[in-house]
């Protein structure tokens, strides 16, 4: 038992579970914790430009280090600006703490100054959301948080702290360190699953960050290599598996080449390990039929059968499901119909002479091994997606829920998690606008990052559709120019904007060697609006 205010226990609790940043932007209803984070050696404060930008950074630092992100904001205002960080953790299935400052105890219920009731306005977008209400309790309720947010399907959960019980003392007594249970297939399972392999023709794996937040990719390679099996990669869970091993079949995920579906479609088999089968992963739940057979193996019980009900499912941990799984007695018979569709894959990546995959490919020559590329949602990721081979674990970081706005903060918090890999943002025009304030963050504290910003001044992912839907009725999806590089260089950093590849590859050289945040804005055409088409064809398949 310790004599402490409840905001130094909060700090307390965050320390004893190795949380070493904190990202907020300032509130005064909070600022006890704030001096509580001031005088603990072991946790940084990450002062950010907008609660937003707070947000993306600590989901970002989460996926890099694997421990929970934490964010600050202030009452009402500063939370609703943070819910779509928030709200990205939850669909992404990434540990997060939102600590919130909320009025005084004595006005609650009044509409008191910047007032919400945080508990209703965050349930829906989060695993669980409590307000401290008592300073003994504060132990106990941040670490139930820790381990919430931790434990099972990872996600956010929302912590409120009305501002008078930040400063009251208590005897605070703490728990252990979260431990997260990991539990394994039982034997009948494992039994039912190697009798429905038996009688699989075709059979594939689809892995998606369950895998990943369990570190189970080694054991996935492991497993498919045992078995002869294909694996396809989960919406943006592109590093689950060596894109360069000859099992790896392709990336489910947005606007993908019919040949590549096909793999799945003709599997009469689907190993779904880790992953919820999102919208995007089965192309608007449409790719997964009755005819076949659906092995579902997820941590948390609610995401089986939610999308499909599976012919069989498992609540395991990925990692320790893969383990167990190996002990099946199953002759590989699948190394024809795995080379068939590896060679489909294959056949994706070759170069068609397009300015926007001439760039992907210099990231991949160029960038140093273990670089993690993070990306904001947009068009222009589809080059990404489609032709950089991710081989190695912990490199991308994305949002599966397409937040715009996500890849500069987010890089912020993976460079802060992981200081000694080079770390590359990806964004477009439209994205990076909504939180370029945080590159002067990025400059202020010193954070080498490599952000990437392709500049076609329009909003080009809603164009497309708007084209496909509308043809030639533009509205609202043209922006203004924007001089990306000249306000990097006024905020004190190095920037470059380039035009062709070969400046592309001189400017990212450069930018390599320099130990500060560097900004390449890269002007695009307009007229290419996808990785398949440019805007004159999407007209023209409306017009027949």
């Amino acid at each position: 038992m310790r004599l402490l205010t409840s905001a130094q226990a909060i700090v307390e609790s965050l320390r004893l579970e190795g949380i070493s940043k904190v990202f907020c932007v300032p509130g005064e209803s909070y600022l006890p914790v704030m001096d509580a984070i001031r005088n603990e050696p072991e946790i940084e404060l990450i002062s950010a430009r907008h609660e937003g930008g707070a947000s993306f950074m600590a989901e970002g630092f989460a996926k890099a280090s694997g421990k929970p992100g934490v964010v600050m904001a202030t009452r009402g205002v500063g939370a609703s600006n943070l819910a779509i960080g928030v709200h990205t953790a939850y669909q992404d299935s990434t540990p997060l703490v939102v600590l919130l400052g909320q009025v005084h105890s004595s006005f609650s219920g009044r509409e008191g100054f910047q007032e919400v009731d945080l508990e209703a306005f965050f349930r829906p977008i989060a695993k669980w959301v409590a307000e401290i209400r008592e300073p003994p309790r504060v132990p106990e309720l941040m670490q139930r948080a820790l381990r919430i947010a931790q434990t099972g399907r990872p996600g956010p959960v929302v912590l409120a702290l009305p501002e008078d019980i930040l400063k009251k003392e208590a005897e605070m007594n703490f728990g252990p360190k979260v431990i997260r249970p990991k539990p394994r297939p039982s034997v009948p399972e494992i039994l039912q699953t190697e009798a429905l392999l038996a009688d699989a023709e075709k059979p594939i794996v689809i892995a998606g960050g369950g895998v990943k937040s369990s570190g189970g990719e080694s054991a996935l390679q492991r497993f498919v290599e045992r078995y002869s099996l294909p694996v396809m990669a989960a919406f943006r869970r592109h590093d689950v598996f060596p894109n360069n091993h000859p099992h790896y079949v392709g990336h489910l995920g947005l606007g993908m080449r019919a040949d590549l579906l096909k793999t799945v479609k003709e599997a009469d088999t689907i190993l779904a390990i880790g992953t919820r089968l999102s919208e995007v992963t089965t192309q608007d739940y449409s790719l997964i039929s009755k005819e076949q057979t659906l092995i579902h193996i997820d941590i948390d019980s609610e995401t089986l059968g939610k999308v499909y009900a599976p012919g069989l499912g498992i609540v395991a941990d990925a990692k320790e499901a893969l383990q167990a799984l190996q002990t099946m007695k199953l002759w590989p018979r699948w190394q024809k119909w795995m080379e068939t569709r590896r060679q489909v894959y294959k056949d994706t990546l070759i170069e068609n002479g397009t300015v926007n995959q001439q760039l992907i490919s210099i990231l991949q020559k160029r960038l140093p091994e273990g670089a993690i590329l993070t990306n904001d949602a947009g068009n222009f990721a589809g080059w990404l997606h489609a032709f950089y081979q991710f081989n190695e674990r912990n490199t991308y970081i994305g949002p599966t829920s397409g937040a715009m706005g996500y890849g500069m903060p987010a890089a912020l918090g993976a460079k802060l998690a992981q200081p000694n890999r080079t770390v590359v943002s990806l964004s477009g025009d439209g994205g990076f606008m909504m939180t370029m304030q945080e590159f002067e963050t990025a400059v202020r504290y010193e954070i080498p990052v490599i952000s990437i910003v392709f500049n076609n001044r329009m909003y080009g992912t809603i164009r497309m559709h708007q084209e496909m839907h509308y043809p030639y009725k533009t509205i609202g999806t043209d922006l203004g120019d924007v001089p990306f590089s000249t306000i990097a260089e006024s905020l004190g950093t190095k920037s470059y904007f380039v035009k062709r590849p070969a400046e592309f590859e001189q400017a990212l050289d450069e930018a390599l060697g320099l130990d500060k945040p560097v900004l390449i804005e890269v002007e695009m055409d307009r007229e290419q609006i996808s990785v398949t088409s440019t805007i004159q064809q999407v007209r023209a398949r409306y017009n027949k």
